[in-house]
């Protein structure tokens, strides 16, 4: 079996976006930490995608919807036998939505 794609929703990669624009305003150096240090964990998900902790905001979660956080921003991925999807993004003081 080849390595799992990773494949983002627009509305979780426009929201990444958003939040590296705020983030941005107050220091350009910093934005570019978050997006290396998130990327990194991203792009090391296909080799271990159950790495992180099932999604407790996913209601009847098999398992296969997954979640982790870094530099208080929040990532919501999906796992399937080909790809991982990104599917939501936000920071950790929004408030959560079920899904």
């Amino acid at each position: 079996m080849g390595e799992k794609e990773i494949i983002w929703d627009v509305k979780a990669r426009n929201t990444f976006n958003r939040l590296i624009d705020h983030i941005k305003k107050d220091s350009f150096q910093s934005a570019e930490n978050v997006i290396e240090d998130i990327f990194k964990i991203i792009d090391d998900l296909p080799d271990n995608p159950e790495k992180f902790n099932a999604d407790k905001f996913k209601t009847e979660n098999d398992g296969n919807f997954r979640a982790f956080e870094k530099h208080s921003i929040r990532i919501a991925y999906f796992i399937t036998e080909t790809h991982i999807r990104i599917l939501r993004v936000r920071h950790i003081k929004q408030e959560p939505k079920q899904y």
